[in-house]
């Protein structure tokens, strides 16, 4: 725990001296790994569920409910863009567990020209983040956890490796249905770079809440991402900041809404609101679905499964898959 720790602190400090103005690297970190989160906006930090996807957005999340589980999540992100999840839970005793996975992202295949336009053959582009979890209750309602995070991102005969942590808190009160979450995410470094320039990490500070109705099977979250910082650079141009943005819109944008009916432990329907993704996607032409998410789950025999789909593109709806599922169940 004590290595751990040392390691999220010399992170946190090679990220403040080494962040810059510029591109982000290894920005498949900010997608979604999970349908449930996916359909309920694409960013949810205190979810309290049986579902090992869930720490991927918050290590805290995590626990010996999810003892000798096995996840696995993919999406069509957009036309040949795929991203997916492997992952498998352990509980240590009674208050602690840990778990180990990994995540991809493939942009697909392009061809390689050279300057007279020639087609001389093809190259792969791809991201890929191994992670070693790690969470212990800290008290009855009270959970920390952390993430490891070993990542390599190929480009035709260009390579970079980085390493980073998250940190999260969960609070759980049963008794209310009530759960806030606090995650600092992808906090570390590129350690070596495609060339000489070296881009900054797609560091973030999240919070959430979670409230479920006293009388009726509805649940609501909140969650307000991107707390390091307050304006956000042009959609189209990298370098240059709204200027016309009111204070409401910005403040919108720091935002993820969701809804889930669970009308039992064996089904749920969710939907969520982006509202970054939707105003970004509508000045790039999209209609007013541009945002909002939606999905649905349920328990078949001894598989989780969920299904949820969200439009991150004007022209692509994009399509995400959850499969859960508990090894001892297998056992005669």
């Amino acid at each position: 725990m004590k290595s751990i720790l040392y390691v999220l602190l010399f992170s946190l400090f090679v990220q403040f001296i080494s962040a810059q103005n510029g591109e982000e690297v290894f920005t498949f970190l900010r997608y979604p790994t999970s349908a449930r989160v996916n359909a309920l906006g694409g960013n949810n930090i205190a979810l309290v569920e049986r579902d090992p996807s869930l720490i991927f957005h918050n290590p805290a999340l995590l626990g010996g409910e999810m003892d000798g589980m096995i996840n696995l999540n993919y999406m069509n992100f957009i036309t040949d863009i795929n991203t997916g999840s492997a992952l498998y839970t352990k509980a240590i005793g009674d208050i602690s567990a840990w778990g180990v996975g990994a995540r991809f992202i493939s942009y697909g295949n392009f061809k390689q020209t050279t300057s007279e336009n020639i087609v001389t053959g093809e190259f792969s582009v791809k991201d890929i983040g191994i992670n070693v979890f790690y969470s212990r209750d800290l008290s009855e309602r009270w959970r920390g956890g952390l993430s490891l995070q070993f990542l390599y991102s190929s480009f035709e005969s260009y390579s970079s490796i980085g390493l980073s942590v998250d940190a999260g808190l969960s609070y759980y009160n049963s008794e209310k249905d009530f759960s806030f979450g606090i995650a600092l995410k992808n906090i570390g470094a590129q350690l070596t770079t495609y060339e000489e320039k070296r881009f900054k990490m797609p560091w973030d500070i999240q919070l959430g809440l979670s409230k479920k109705m006293a009388h009726a099977p509805f649940r609501f979250s909140l969650t307000a991402m991107y707390l390091n910082r307050w304006k956000f650079e042009h959609v189209e141009e990298v370098d240059a900041e709204y200027d016309g943005d009111s204070f409401f819109k910005t403040f919108a944008k720091h935002l993820v809404v969701g809804v889930d009916y669970i009308p039992s432990e064996n089904f749920w329907v969710g939907i969520g609101f982006n509202p970054k993704t939707n105003m970004d996607m509508k000045l790039q032409g999209a209609n007013g679905l541009a945002g909002f998410s939606a999905g649905a789950g349920v328990t078949i025999k001894m598989f989780d499964v969920g299904v949820s789909v969200a439009k991150y593109h004007p022209s692509a709806l994009s399509l995400m898959v959850t499969v859960s599922t508990t090894i001892s169940d297998f056992r005669p």
